[in-house]
């Protein structure tokens, strides 16, 4: 006879940090919930990640209410202040045509950056704590769908059953895909390269955007190493084909086309890791949820990195996922019932839909060389430059503390 299926409340796909995340919120609120993650990734693979993630402002509040900010806030580097360029690869100047102030409130930075790697184990440590299982190196290989529970199979050939699955397994998600939920998507033609960046002088929490001909180059603030080595993460985005051309080419051209955009203001540069690049489209889904299944993460929306919100979308699907789930479970409602769910879809499908779209005209406006456009996105930008008001405004909005917000990343316990 088969063995008798392990049976949970709920089993999430995917042990990135939005499903480690769910995970937490879920398990910490109500820890009668049976837990699991599963994950394709190999064991351990996690922790050769080199890049870094801007932590907006609400999702370091929610991650200090899962008690795990403690644990990252070492590591932290706070952005405290941004500046944002127009201008063209060549120009010797470059002026400032917007600033922002790093706060929300006082002595609350409006974002961090943080190692992946430091993020990640921060957020596996809790997991360990609240005896939450995470199945590495196995995939999910189906599931099916019933009036009273979910059906999962492993690629080992283990079987799982769940009131509720969790996809967070990615912008490719193949659980979006078994459960036949359509997307909408395009491809930019364009790639974000990512590295770190060692420089002379100290970058002060400064973080600076520069929006040139081929797309936006970012530097950002990080914490200097254990050495005092000054350190930023640089995300760069160019034309698929140069992108291909410059991270797979000659390491002095990379470096001579990098500093041509860094500039020398921090003194000398050296690349610290290898670079790479990734491509980068819009993909937003048409449904959040299917009976017995939400979507949470890159799995529900892939958008572009112009705005930095990629992540922490992810932590608002997250906190709004956790917040719906559990207080169905206290009153005694079927957690995976989709009456349940479209709560959930509810709250997040017009967040989401707004951003990828506000992400896809920025993309568009800033992305290009056209003379009268580029005149008109500059005299936008020195308004917005004059009105306090308004930069408050946007400020708040990317902080993550803007619009219906769930309790976690209020700070506040479900």
């Amino acid at each position: 006879m088969p063995a008798e299926p392990s049976k949970l409340d709920v089993l999430i796909a995917g042990a990135g940090y939005v499903g480690l995340a769910a995970a937490i919120s879920l398990k910490q609120a109500r820890p009668s919930l049976a837990v699991a993650v599963v994950d394709a990734a190999p064991e351990g693979v996690w922790q050769k990640d080199g890049r870094a993630s801007a932590i907006a402002a609400a999702a370091c509040r929610m991650l200090d209410r899962l008690g795990v900010w403690d644990r990252i806030a070492p590591q932290a580097q706070a952005i405290t202040d941004m500046v944002i360029t127009d201008s063209r690869t060549g120009d010797p100047v470059r002026p400032v045509f917007l600033t922002f102030d790093g706060e929300v409130a006082p002595g609350e930075p409006f974002a961090h950056m943080v190692a992946n790697r430091d993020l990640n184990g921060a957020l596996r440590t809790e997991a360990a704590r609240l005896g939450i299982d995470i199945i590495e190196g196995v995939a999910v290989q189906g599931f099916d769908s019933e009036p009273s529970g979910m059906t999962v199979h492993l690629a080992d050939g283990a079987t799982l059953r769940a009131r509720l699955l969790v996809a967070a397994d990615g912008v490719k998600s193949r659980l979006r895909d078994m459960a036949g939920i359509q997307t909408v998507k395009w491809d930019y033609g364009q790639s974000g390269i990512v590295c770190t960046v060692e420089h002379e002088r100290p970058h002060n929490g400064r973080a600076e955007e520069h929006f040139l001909p081929a797309g936006p180059f970012a530097t950002l603030p990080l914490k200097p190493t254990r050495e005092g080595k000054n350190r930023s993460s640089i995300v760069w985005v160019e034309r698929t084909q140069d992108a291909d051309r410059l991270v797979n080419g000659d390491d002095l051209l990379f470096e001579a086309e990098l500093e041509q955009r860094f500039g020398l203001k921090l003194g000398q540069i050296a690349v610290a890791d290898k670079p790479r690049a990734w491509p980068l489209g819009l993909t937003l889904v048409r449904a959040f949820v299917a009976p017995r299944l939400a979507l949470a993460g890159d799995a529900a929306h892939g958008i572009h990195p112009i705005a930095g919100q990629g992540l922490n979308l992810g932590f608002k699907d997250v906190a709004a996922l956790a917040e719906v789930v559990v207080e169905a479970d206290r009153l005694g409602q079927d957690i995976g019932a989709l009456d349940v769910l479209e709560r959930y879809q509810q709250w997040r499908r017009f967040d989401t839909m707004q951003m990828g779209v506000t992400t896809d005209v920025l993309n568009r406006l800033f992305s290009n060389d056209i003379g009268p456009l580029r005149a008109v996105r500059d005299v936008g930008l020195g308004l917005v430059e004059r009105m306090p008001r308004l930069k408050d405004f946007f400020i708040r909005q990317a902080s993550g503390l803007g619009g219906s917000t769930p309790r976690l990343l209020r700070g506040e316990a479900i």
